[in-house]
């Protein structure tokens, strides 16, 4: 009883509203719809989704997935290397450890606007770090950071279940290896993702001569998104210090010592003791920094504006659509998406942590 006004509330605020984003994604409720009293609003089932992904007048949305996607990957890789170095140095400090924490964890305190704010004015294609060269006497840099339309790593839109399939079975293929080299006890479950390996071989075949568009569609990475990429890296690299730092402490000195007996190196030390034991905490790192890569919004907002394309991500033109555009059922979709987005890089997670809690 004292916890169900709060379950009811959940149920209302969080679950209600998931629901009737999802009921809306699958209407018409558009501009029409939108400014009437009375809107005659109808279901129409997947065609926004339809439209989304293989629409002529959303090729915005579709390289919005793709600046996430690239996004997602720099951000976490940099913050998790970022972090994990900076709290490698520190634990190696004798002196002024809490001067440096509190330094590197400074820029948290900084809301993402704020950050984007000050960034925006140290990426100015003509100012900021462009022109630090110059007091060496050396020529300003020529990088526009986030005004550049220069694109790499760029792929057909229309054969992206081609690129999809290989990056599963690229998975898999790492996963089962990985489980292979552990043991015996881990070999069966590396026969079954071998078999589902084999199995997906087979169903690519199918998916990758699925084309969703009859034209070609180029999309690629962005480098304007570099000049994102540092200030959300500089922002979060921090907290990822704080947490390899408190799992480094949590390594009892008799595990290294033992180490050390056997002839084991410092650096020795740190590859087959250290980090091994801080694979539970790069796993809630990722699944944190995934989250706010996938949901990223303000930073953007804040650095490049709403309308600069190269580096808009789907919040942004969620964000366009539902309140400019009034355009109601297809930023529902959008948000949907990213529901599904999310839940892919949390569900899992939680799974793999009940699972292990329980044995």
């Amino acid at each position: 009883m004292i916890i169900l006004p709060s379950i009811v509330l959940l149920g209302i605020f969080v679950y209600g509203f998931i629901a009737q984003t999802m009921r809306v994604s699958v209407t018409d409720w558009g501009q029409e719809a939108a400014m009437s009293l009375k809107p005659e609003i109808h279901h129409v089932g997947s065609a926004n989704y339809r439209g989304l992904f293989s629409g002529f007048l959303n090729m915005r949305f579709r390289q919005d997935l793709t600046n996430m996607f690239f996004f997602t990957l720099l951000f976490v890789g940099l913050s998790l290397h970022v972090g994990l170095l900076l709290a490698t140095l520190i634990d190696q400090l004798v002196w002024g450890e809490t001067f440096f924490r509190t330094v590197f964890l400074y820029p948290m305190s900084l809301s993402l606007v704020v950050t984007g704010t000050i960034w925006r004015w140290m990426l100015q294609p003509r100012g900021g770090i462009n022109v630090l060269p110059t007091l060496a006497g050396l020529p300003a840099g020529q990088f526009l950071w986030l005004s550049s339309r220069e694109q790499s790593l760029t792929f057909d839109w229309s054969h992206i279940f081609h690129y999809i399939c290989l990056a599963v079975l690229i998975v898999l293929a790492l996963m089962a290896y990985g489980h292979w080299c552990q043991g015996e006890k881990k070999r069966l479950r590396s026969k079954l993702i071998i078999c589902a390996v084999l199995v997906g071989i087979l169903a690519s075949g199918v998916l990758t001569r699925i084309r969703l568009l009859d034209y070609p569609e180029e999309h690629g990475f962005n480098k304007a998104l570099w000049g994102v990429v540092i200030a959300a890296v500089w922002q979060m690299s921090g907290y990822t210090m704080a947490l390899y730092l408190a799992g480094l402490r949590t390594i009892p000195d008799e595990l290294r010592e033992a180490a050390r007996v056997d002839g084991a190196s410092k650096f020795q030390i740190y590859r087959y003791v250290d980090l091994p034991l801080l694979k539970p905490i790069t796993a809630s790192a990722i699944v944190i920094l995934g989250h706010i890569a996938l949901k990223i919004f303000d930073l953007i907002f804040a650095m490049a504006g709403p309308d600069h394309y190269p580096t808009s991500v789907p919040a942004i033109t969620m964000f366009l659509k539902t309140f400019r555009g009034n355009e109601l059922a297809v930023g529902s979709a959008i948000g949907v998406i990213l529901l599904i987005l999310v839940s892919l890089l949390i569900i899992p997670y939680l799974v793999n942590s009940f699972s292990t809690g329980e044995r």
